[in-house]
């Protein structure tokens, strides 16, 4: 009953969101409620009860006194920004549809290019980190794919695009889409395919492809591998398509596109938004705990 209540609930809109989380100490609050959910413990003792210092705005552990920032630990880990302009990157990032560019959020928070690009690419890190733990099962359709934008003058197609990527949709009973994993490859040969697939399908599962020699002994062996020659007239990976034109549409719309550096940031992005669509009131929740169990992220690191 509370399930299909939830499922009914509209998500939370601007209004509603800005009201909840009007003030520095509501963010706070709600961090903290999160971060005890997850197990927070002491980086000192290990102790895992605290007192809210509200006046100082850190916390402090019962056992040892040690006192700690809400954010050390995190993704949020060592920022200067408040914690109410990470509570709006983080709706952003997870409620629109289209994703959010650095360009965009930099207008929204009035902060600099720089600082928008950071706080996107530590928030897609945490979606990244989530969408790690997750295998598809049942039936799959697989296919591979180029992304990103044919150089100036060139020729448009198959092969004409920078990076590789695998790309892999899971379907329910009624043969609608349920999960998606997009993977950034260096290349399309059966190895890297027969890789892809023992770590993102539950073995046994049947996966549903067309008639490349490279997919066929890749995935022969540990599962129930369904093949036919491509027909564009026909259902044949209908939702795989259907999902590889929406993800080249958002990468040219949203990101203007991209090459192959930080492309999988992307991917996971985009990722983790369509395998949680059914979530949309709980999405922002999701996503605010996700960034709490990510480890830090620095900008060395990110650029490394």
């Amino acid at each position: 009953m509370d399930e299909q209540r939830k499922k009914a609930e509209p998500p939370m809109g601007f209004v509603e969101f800005a009201q909840k989380y009007s003030t520095e100490e509501a963010c706070r609050e709600k961090l903290f409620e999160v971060r005890q959910a997850n197990g927070m413990k002491c980086p000192h003792c290990g102790g895992e009860a605290f007192y809210h210092l509200k006046t100082r705005g850190t916390f402090q552990c019962k056992k040892c006194r040690y006192q700690m920032s809400l954010t050390v630990g995190t993704v949020m880990e060592g920022t200067h920004l408040k914690l109410q302009k990470w509570f709006w990157a983080i709706y952003l990032a997870a409620t629109d549809k289209r994703g959010y560019s650095a360009t965009g959020l930099m207008k929204q928070l009035h902060v600099g290019y720089k600082t928008a690009w950071y706080l996107l690419q530590r928030i897609r890190e945490a979606m990244s980190r989530r969408e790690e733990r997750y295998t598809l099962c049942g039936i799959i359709e697989f296919d591979g794919a180029y992304f990103g934008c044919p150089k100036s003058g060139g020729k448009r197609g198959r092969g004409t695009a920078k990076t590789k990527g695998l790309v892999a949709v899971s379907k329910d009973e009624a043969g609608k889409p349920k999960f998606l994993k997009l993977l950034v490859v260096p290349n399309l040969k059966g190895k890297t395919i027969k890789k892809f697939a023992e770590k993102n399908f539950v073995e046994g599962a049947q996966v549903e492809t067309d008639a490349c020699r490279s997919y066929r002994k890749a995935l022969e062996e540990k599962f129930l591998h369904e093949w036919q020659v491509f027909d564009a007239n026909a259902e044949m990976l209908n939702w795989l398509h259907t999902v590889i034109s929406n993800v080249k549409a958002a990468l040219q719309g949203t990101y203007h596109g991209l090459d192959g550096k930080y492309l999988q940031r992307y991917f996971d992005e985009i990722s983790y938004r369509f395998n949680r669509r059914h979530m949309e009131r709980d999405i922002f929740d999701h996503l605010l705990s996700a960034t709490t169990l990510a480890a830090p992220l620095t900008l060395a690191e990110l650029k490394g």
